[in-house]
């Protein structure tokens, strides 16, 4: 896929949540998948109604369904590429057959009984072992004991594997140490060389190059201006900018062979760009279930790693849902008519009667 055919509802998603994920990260160093991410809130969102909806759609940029279908064909059609959806649920809570059947008609994806209640380290290992073979052994720990309690009712997880060999890979001879400059300061780190034609890109201080991989698979390689803060990403902007002025150049490219995870509960970034009722006892997921659930944490984790022969990556994003309280009714307002008032009846803009009552006659009970 070029990179010129990014959807841009689920660009501008990418990076309004990368943002608020970099900004949380200690050390700068964040990988995760909008593509994971957006599976699974996408289904939310597809059972969801009301504000609960309104807000996850704001976010995503789109219709579920759309949504949706574009994910899956994104990761269609290649031996190297899998996204596997799996909904956990506890034997007792029923799942409405329309969810389901959504569910069940998108590409290797089940629905699964879970005894949270009762096993609830069973339910950890169950998952944890169902996402380790979906992303081929990357990711292995996804929940963690304090993920998985009695009190959860259903477990959304969204696991994607991908392997991209590069067209022309790079020589291992020609790797060799050189200097990075990391904000902590300058160490020496494993570089990977090759000169040759590929697409390349400068606007804005920035520069892009792109490397090709089989199955249609690219990887944008940004580099920001040496002043730029590093943890700084581009914005649509400047990637739509990158990506139409690119052209085939020679280049010598000297790239760092790496291997990054990052684990992190993205609950708090979900919040800031503006999923708020999702959390709260006022969710409404009844295109769910019938009953009511609200979600009480998202967990994504995700690994990349970059080498000779290619990238391969792999993510899986976690979404526990407990039972929502009923939502309270309001205190009422106290208004006690215990003075003079006046009283007014009215139909269809006319004042029927109007009245001032100083000393009100009792007529008795009504008969």
């Amino acid at each position: 896929m070029s990179a010129a055919l990014l959807r841009r509802d689920h660009l501008a998603f990418a990076l309004r949540l990368h943002r608020l994920l970099t900004g949380a990260a200690l050390d700068g160093d964040v990988v995760w998948s909008p593509h994971s991410v957006a599976c699974a809130l996408g289904l939310l969102a597809a059972g969801a109604r009301s504000t609960t909806r309104a807000e996850l759609t704001e976010l995503l940029g789109a219709a579920p369904d759309d949504l949706l279908g574009a994910l899956d064909r994104a990761a269609a059609d290649s031996p190297d590429l899998a996204s596997r959806t799996v909904l956990w649920v506890r034997p007792d809570v029923p799942v409405r057959s329309s969810f389901e059947a959504l569910l069940r008609d998108r590409p290797d994806s089940d629905v699964r009984t879970a005894d949270f209640a009762g096993d609830p380290e069973g339910v950890r290992t169950a998952v944890n072992a169902d996402v380790a073979a979906a992303t081929r052994g990357m990711v292995r720990d996804l929940l963690t004991p304090e993920n998985v309690t009695p009190d959860l009712l259903s477990v959304l997880v969204n696991a994607l594997w991908v392997r991209a060999r590069w067209v022309v890979p790079f020589e291992v001879h020609d790797t060799r140490d050189r200097t990075f400059h990391a904000p902590g300061g300058a160490r020496r780190t494993a570089l990977m060389h090759r000169t040759g034609d590929m697409p390349h890109a400068e606007a804005h201080g920035w520069r892009m190059v792109t490397l090709h991989a089989h199955d249609d698979v690219d990887v944008d390689v940004l580099l920001p201006p040496a002043a730029s803060p590093a943890a700084e990403p581009p914005d649509a902007a400047l990637l739509a900018a990158l990506h139409r002025d690119a052209a085939s150049t020679r280049v010598e490219l000297a790239l760092p062979r790496f291997d990054l995870t990052h684990r992190q509960e993205l609950t708090p970034a979900l919040v800031s760009s503006g999923v708020r009722t999702l959390f709260t006892d006022a969710a409404d997921l009844s295109g769910v279930s019938p009953v009511p659930l609200r979600v009480d944490t998202v967990v994504h984790q995700a690994r990349l790693r970059v080498d000779e022969r290619g990238a391969e990556g792999a993510a899986a994003t976690a979404v526990m849902m407990v039972l929502a309280s009923a939502v309270s009714a309001p205190q009422p307002v106290r208004f006690v008519v215990d003075r003079p008032f006046h009283v007014a009846v009215r139909r269809r803009g006319t004042l029927l009667f109007l009245g001032s009552v100083t000393d009100p006659q009792d007529p008795g009970p009504t008969r």
